[in-house]
């Protein structure tokens, strides 16, 4: 189907909510707003407190007033799903696009595009993230196949979750289901001089530095990115990492690689969540962004350091090395420190980074959201 003069309602974080997904919805809002009347769908409720393990949900950002955005969804509450469900059959929007990230959310989700569903007008497809999530819970797979059925069809950001999806065990199997790589994140500004992006972050520019970005937590593997550290040559002892992100678990593991292996004067922590008009700053001041993740099936920091042209290392797990092709994008390693290690050193070779700076700036135009639209089109009856 062709999105051109649709009702289109993405269901997923948005403003006031924070951080990659709600920025990817937005940003999918304002593509699909081109030809198309969009409704973002976003919660009163995402998460209780007590399952949200970092500082705030919500973004100090003013309300973007070029979207049209409804906070009605609340994620643990039955009676509101179907409150929410019945509004939406009535609005009968041409199709529903939900953003599937975690199990979590399959009961609220299935329950509401059921209700939605009845009126006979409405399709529904997603945009899946993971089916098996990085941190599994015994309520993953019921609650994704309640959700799953309900699907028309499903666009997978890797070709890992894509064959998950065709994998899981379900009576009624997704119509159709294509893969597309997550588009750039290119609503972040410019890139700007290393010089001007230090000044700004409070950083020596005479230092080399190696980016770790986004929330931490043990599968994203920044313990064995501190203790690759701790064993680069001498030659490499001017290069820092810089920690750009907040904690999502206790941060005394880490703090205590760093004491142990004397790595004080070499890290640079700027543990809080990095709101949007300073992520440019540290992709600027990066000459590497390291992603030294233990699993995953694909990432948004790659599609930011795509954008701002920042080679990647990166490690062999999930779907990572689908978007990274070694030594012309970035560096593809092992989740081991020897391994990261390595991969820094072969990183700062002679003319390697400029060479992947200059493959970048082609490799980057594979990634469209025009071309995610399609996508979106294909598997849409």
């Amino acid at each position: 189907m062709q999105f051109e003069g649709k009702h289109i309602v993405i269901v997923g974080p948005a403003h006031p909510l924070r951080g990659g997904l709600a920025t990817y919805n937005e940003r999918l809002a304002r593509e699909l707003m081109q030809k198309n009347q969009v409704t973002l769908l976003t919660f009163s409720l995402q998460y209780p407190n007590f399952l949200f393990p970092g500082q705030s949900q919500f973004s100090d950002d003013p309300k973007p007033e070029d979207l049209t955005i409804d906070i009605a969804l609340n994620s643990v509450n039955p009676l509101n799903w179907i409150l929410v469900g019945r509004k939406y059959k009535k609005i009968k929007a041409d199709i529903i696009i939900f953003r599937y990230w975690m199990p979590f959310f399959g009961p609220c989700f299935g329950t509401f595009a059921r209700i939605v569903k009845s009126n006979r007008h409405t399709q529904v497809i997603a945009i899946t993230d993971n089916i098996i999530p990085h941190e599994k819970r015994f309520f993953d797979t019921p609650f994704s196949k309640y959700f799953l059925p309900v699907l028309d069809g499903a666009v997978a950001m890797s070709r890992k979750v894509l064959k998950d999806l065709q994998d899981f065990p379900l009576k009624k199997s997704v119509n159709k289901t294509e893969y597309h790589a997550h588009p750039l994140y290119d609503n972040f500004g410019g890139a700007v001089s290393k010089s001007y992006a230090c000044k700004s972050l409070g950083l020596d520019a005479n230092k080399r530095y190696i980016l770790f970005f986004g929330f931490i937590r043990n599968y994203k593997g920044l313990d064995l990115l501190l203790e690759a550290m701790a064993l680069l040559p001498e030659s490499l002892k001017d290069v820092n990492l810089l920690i750009a992100g907040e904690y999502y678990e206790d941060s005394a593991p880490y703090d205590e690689i760093i004491a142990e292996k004397q790595l004080e004067n070499r890290i640079e922590l700027h543990t809080k969540f990095i709101p949007n008009d300073e992520v440019r700053l540290y992709f600027s001041a990066a000459d590497i962004v390291a992603q030294p993740y233990r699993n995953a099936t694909q990432s948004g920091v790659s599609q930011v350091a795509y954008h701002f042209e920042t080679p990647m290392i990166i490690t062999n797990v999930g779907g990572l090395s689908e978007l990274v092709p070694h030594g012309e994008a970035g560096w593809v390693c092992e989740p081991m420190a020897e391994s990261l290690a390595a991969a820094i050193v072969s990183m700062y070779a002679p003319k390697r980074l400029d060479y992947i700076r200059n493959s970048l700036k082609e490799l980057k135009k594979q990634f469209s959201w025009p071309s995610m639209v399609k996508a979106l089109e294909e598997v849409t009856n």
